[in-house]
């Protein structure tokens, strides 16, 4: 008990770093990087030693003092409260963050080696890993909002970090505003919790929502509610700003949006859970969002060349399986595919990080016998792409596969259907990257070499626990520990994990035929995928191009929302400002005339009054 009692210090440590290299260390690079990944070691020290005293103990630890309060003498108003909540979930993901980031870190040393911005970058990191920390352990709505949109602005800042590319600050704006009307709604939706329940607190609602009687009240604060994860998970429609955010540096796109910043989504809707698990509906629209992303962005990764925004509509697919879980009805599952696909997620990102800084290229059809030349680097990405696909033993398959077993066992079985054609997708393109990319003959003048151990180490510690970290939530880790993942992220009772061969048989054939069409295709070329692309140049067209969504929106700002813009304007500044300033003329205008006989002259009162007076005596005489 006396560790959770410092749950509130994870997040400070980071705080620490980013306030000494801004105010200290700026000018001193490699002390810059030292101290930040030196303080993130600490918050995962502390991480680990609270999660281990949460799977000893699984209890709830809640500390808050009220920052603001408004009374009158016979009731409180407003009470925000300023606080922490240490429960086995928040434990969970104060782990991942923080490991997370502390090998992004550790890898950044070598990767930003020679960069301008060298401190700036490790600065902005520390900030965003003291706001996810503080998110992951606010204990009420409002902290977390706060939070929240610090995330928000660490993002910004991180992927417009190269600013004086366009491309970079196009992608920094993109995702700034996009979340910005995603949050609106997030923002609406916990102040009307407030407004109905009277506070922001996570366990006071958890505990009165379950007994209030209005459904469509909740069904309306829920989908609210339900708009913050969707944009910030980067779930359909809101999935734009994330395969636009890869123009940061490539660390960041493994820290930010792979493992963390976009699973913060995940993480607020187990957080809330009681409200969307109160309204079946609610959890209906969670499911189809995560589903349908899920198979969008999976069909999209079929056909692009850049290997990063490969990687991010994989993680905006992987994001889709883990939103259909929780809409399924299944917080474990869910949060439980969060834990390994940071990992795995991580890793590839990483890894691919690794294969840019030799190269100097993006696009997989440039690179091409990396295998030879960078054997870590391409092996642990293969390790990840395998526990991505899913397959035995690694993390992936637990994960998968539990969340297929349970969208059946809830009766999706149309959910069920497309995770399984997912399934597929997914080990099709990432073997159509490794196939290319790491396998394939050589097709630029590259002339890769390995990276140096400050990037190879962390993929090494994410390849570990991309084999092995699915284990935890094995039929016999159970037996032999008496723990299982369910342990640590319970909403109703702990589950016995129970693996059902048939499903897992099932997707992991798919698996395996996506595995061997892409060899077939780009390995041994039996099929060409030039002619596959000529013959559905339509379909090829449309994937290409994202479906035209990014036009779409492009043509809606244009047209719809700067031409309503101008209407607004028209109305504004002709109608209404035209009634006032036309009242207000005419007003002056009278004044103006009115002002020839109010002159304040006595000379000129005088006159009138005696011509008034020989006016009234000559009519008076006739």
């Amino acid at each position: 008990m006396v560790i959770e009692q410092f749950g509130w210090l994870i997040p400070v440590f980071p705080l620490v770093a980013f306030l000494l290299i801004v105010g200290v260390t700026y000018r001193f690079k490699l002390l810059s990087a030292i101290v930040a990944t030196f303080f993130a070691g600490l918050s995962l020290a502390l991480s680990v030693l609270i999660m281990v005293q949460k799977v000893i103990n699984p209890v709830t630890t809640e500390k808050f003092i009220n920052w603001l309060s408004i009374s009158t003498p016979t009731q409180t108003l407003l009470n925000i409260q300023l606080g922490y909540l240490m429960d086995p979930l928040a434990a969970v993901m104060s782990f991942i963050v923080t490991l997370v980031a502390t090998l992004v870190l550790l890898y950044s040393i070598g990767y930003m080696k020679g960069d301008e911005g060298f401190s700036r970058y490790f600065a902005y990191i520390s900030l965003f890993t003291f706001s996810m920390l503080g998110l992951v352990i606010s204990n009420n709505y409002f902290q977390t909002f706060f939070f929240w949109e610090l995330v928000g602005l660490c993002s910004y800042l991180l992927i417009g970090f190269w600013f004086f590319k366009p491309e970079a600050a196009d992608a920094s704006k993109k995702a700034f505003i996009t979340n910005r009307w995603a949050d609106f709604g997030f923002l609406v939706g916990i102040i009307g919790l407030f407004t109905v329940f009277g506070t922001f607190n996570f366990g006071q609602l958890a505990t009165q929502i379950p007994q209030y009687q209005n459904a469509l009240i909740l069904l309306g604060l829920g989908l609210l509610v339900f708009l913050g994860p969707v944009g910030k998970s980067a779930q359909f429609p809101f999935h734009v700003w994330l395969p636009d955010a890869m123009e940061g540096p490539t660390p960041i796109s493994a820290l930010i949006h792979a493992a963390t910043m976009v699973a913060a989504g995940i993480y607020l809707v187990a957080r809330g859970y009681a409200l969307f698990y109160s309204v079946e509906n609610v959890m209906q629209v969670i499911a189809y969002v995560g589903g349908f992303t899920a198979l969008f962005a999976a069909t999209i990764a079929l056909v692009q060349k850049d290997i990063k925004r490969i990687l991010a509509f994989s993680t905006l697919s992987q994001l889709g399986y883990m939103m259909m879980a929780l809409g399924v009805g299944s917080m474990t599952s869910g949060m439980f595919h969060l834990t390994t696909h940071a990992f795995f997620k991580a890793l590839l990102f990483l890894g691919a990080g690794s294969i840019i800084h030799a190269v100097h290229n993006q696009d997989i059809f440039k690179m091409g016998g990396l295998a030879k030349k960078m054997p870590i680097s391409s092996w642990t990405f293969v390790i990840g792409s395998l526990a991505l696909c899913g397959i035995f033993p690694l993390a992936g398959f637990w994960s998968k596969d539990e969340i297929l077993t349970v969208t059946l066992q809830h009766h999706f079985v149309g959910l069920f259907v497309l995770g399984t054609l997912v399934a597929f997708l997914t080990a099709f393109y990432m073997f159509r990257l490794i196939f290319i990319a790491l396998f394939g003959q050589k097709r630029s003048d590259h002339h890769a070499h390995e990276s140096p151990w400050t990037m190879t180490l962390p993929l090494i510690i994410l390849a570990v626990f991309s084999i092995f970290a699915g284990l935890v939530n094995t039929p016999w880790f159970y037996q032999w520990t008496g723990f299982s993942f369910s342990t640590l992220v319970y909403f109703h009772e702990p589950e016995i994990p129970v693996i059902h061969w048939s499903i897992a048989g099932l997707s992991t054939v798919a698996a395996l035929l996506g595995i061997f069409t892409a060899w077939m295709i780009y390995a041994r070329r039996l099929i060409s995928a030039d002619m596959l692309a000529t013959k559905m140049s339509f379909l090829h067209r449309v994937l290409s191009n994202k479906y035209y969504i990014d036009e779409l929106y492009a043509w809606l700002f244009k047209y719809v929302m700067l031409g309503l813009g101008k209407v607004l304007d028209f109305v504004d500044h002709v109608v209404i400002d035209g009634l006032f300033d036309g009242t207000a003329g005419a007003i002056r205008a009278t004044g103006v005339r009115l002002r020839l006989f109010q002159t304040g002259r006595l000379q000129q009162y005088a006159l009138l009054i005696f011509v008034a007076v020989a006016i009234l005596v000559l009519w008076g005489v006739r």
